[in-house]
């Protein structure tokens, strides 16, 4: 069995919140650490991703000469982005910056707001720019997001995108202007 460890939030992670990779010497088991321009530079139209390979050093050569015809079959890399690549590397140390600042803003004002109310409570946030709220179950998931947009304007997604095994979850964006943040979180703990 292989382990497959998505990192692309890696570079996001919550103060006081160590980011611990799988990149290590390890020969346990054969291991795929994967992230991308998309999340590391804030550049999710780039479609630049990569994947480091560790593991005992047979199954990891199998696996990795196998992965290369793939790679060059069907996933190449385009010359623009891969000559683009360490100026869009540069520059997404800034990107990340801002935009942990306002994940961070938006977190606060989420736990601010959810301290004045009993309903709704948000799941522990290691890394990312995505919060998730459990709801009360009393419609599915999907049928609550879609009277929130419909009847507030309110956007939010179904817990089942992100494969909850049932209702009652909620999953906001923490990279949202931080004044409609504000304002979309009140109309939402409004309206649940």
């Amino acid at each position: 069995m292989a382990l497959i460890a998505d990192e692309v939030f890696l570079d996001f992670t919550q103060p006081g919140v160590t980011g611990e990779t799988f990149i290590r010497d390890q020969n346990l088991a054969l291991t795929f650490t994967l992230s991308g321009i998309s999340k590391v530079a804030a550049l999710p139209q780039m479609k630049l991703a990569w994947l480091l390979a560790s593991g005992p050093e047979q199954l990891r050569q199998d696996a990795l000469s196998r992965l290369e015809v793939i790679a060059d079959t069907y996933l190449s890399v385009n010359a623009p982005i891969q000559h683009a690549l360490p100026e869009l590397l540069r520059q997404g140390s800034g990107l990340r910056k801002q935009l942990q600042q306002r994940v961070n803003e938006n977190l606060a004002e989420l736990d601010r707001q959810l301290a004045t109310q009993k309903l709704c409570q948000r799941l522990a946030l290691q890394a990312g720019w995505y919060a998730v709220l459990r709801v009360p179950a009393i419609w599915s998931d999907e049928e609550l997001a879609i009277s929130l947009v419909e009847m507030d304007g309110i956007l939010v997604h179904p817990g089942h995108f992100y494969d909850f095994p049932a209702d009652g979850y909620l999953v906001v964006s923490l990279i949202t202007p931080t004044d409609v943040f504000s304002e979309g979180i009140g109309l939402l703990l409004e309206a649940l």
